[in-house]
């Protein structure tokens, strides 16, 4: 069951689809594995996905490297600001957080028009 879960949010994320996000309610809800640990879990799942994700775009020329390195310096320094609000924010407060955050980005994705 865990190796399904694993490709099937494998194969979510190399769609675009959020595959981190199914990881984690699966991790979560069906495993209950506590919310800190299944983030965790999940960025070292994204590891191997996003470095064959990288080699299959940058061989058919999808990568604007002139955007990523900017935007991935934002996101290393975001990586230290999270990490030190993690020490802050109790665990379900962070879980209700992460829940918001689902129902408005999946309300944003259903209604509004791009």
């Amino acid at each position: 069951m865990n190796i399904i879960a694993g490709f099937l949010s494998g194969l979510a994320g190399a769609m675009g689809l959020g595959g981190g996000s199914l990881l984690l309610l699966y991790l979560a809800f069906v495993l209950s594995v506590p919310q800190i640990n299944a983030q965790g879990i999940n960025l070292l799942f994204f590891i191997p996905c996003a470095i064959t994700s990288i080699f299959f775009h940058h061989r058919n020329k999808l990568v604007r490297w002139n955007i990523v390195l900017p935007v991935a310096m934002g996101g290393i320094a975001g990586v230290f600001c999270g990490l030190r609000l993690l020490s802050i924010i109790a665990p379900s407060l962070l879980s209700k957080i992460f829940g918001a955050f689902l129902v408005v980005f999946g309300l944003s994705e259903m209604f509004i028009k791009k």
